[in-house]
C-alpha cells in the first residue's frame, strides 16, 4: 500500500521487511484499518524519549472520507499520551495539498521545509502537533 498510495514516483523504500522491523520494534506502532474485510488503510509511528514520528499514514481512495485516517491518528495520539509523549512530528510531500489540509485541520502546524527530502526528487513539509495543546490552550498532562 505504501508503494501505491505514498511512494508514487519514488523508489520503493517502505518494503515488507522494513514494515516488519517496525512491527517487531518495541517503540513502534503499526496499525491497519479494515473495512468490509479489506485493508482500508494503515499507519506507522515510531516513539522516541519525548516525541514520536508519524512515518506513514494512508487510506485507499475508495475508503476515504469515512473518518478512517482520523481514527488511526486518534488511536496513535492516545497511545502517545499514554506513553507520556506529547509531540508528534511528520513530513509530507510538498505537493500534497490534501494531506497538508488534513493535518492542519487536526492541529498540526507547519514547522519548515526540507528541500529534495524525498530521494532528491521532491520537497517535504515538516509539521508537528503538541498533544497538550487543544484549541490554542496548553493543557497539563494527566497523571
Amino acid at each position: 500500500m505504501s508503494r501505491e498510495l505514498i511512494e508514487t514516483g519514488l523508489a520503493h523504500s517502505w518494503t515488507a521487511v522494513r514494515i516488519a522491523r517496525h512491527i517487531e520494534h518495541p517503540e513502534s506502532v503499526v496499525l491497519t484499518a479494515r473495512l468490509e474485510r479489506a485493508c482500508a488503510g494503515f499507519a506507522v509511528m515510531q516513539f522516541a524519549e519525548d516525541s514520536a514520528h508519524l512515518n506513514l499514514l494512508a487510506v485507499r481512495p475508495q475508503y476515504r472520507r469515512r473518518g478512517i485516517a482520523r481514527q488511526l491518528l486518534s488511536w496513535l495520539h492516545e497511545s502517545a499520551v499514554t506513553a507520556g509523549t506529547f509531540v508528534i512530528a511528520l513530513e509530507l510531500r510538498a505537493t500534497s495539498a490534501a494531506a497538508h489540509a488534513f493535518y492542519g485541520a487536526l492541529g498540526y502546524r507547519e514547522t519548515g521545509r526540507a528541500v529534495a527530502y524525498y530521494q532528491g526528487v521532491e520537497d517535504a513539509i515538516r509539521m508537528t502537533r503538541d498533544l497538550r495543546i487543544n484549541d490554542g490552550v496548553l493543557r497539563a498532562p494527566q497523571g
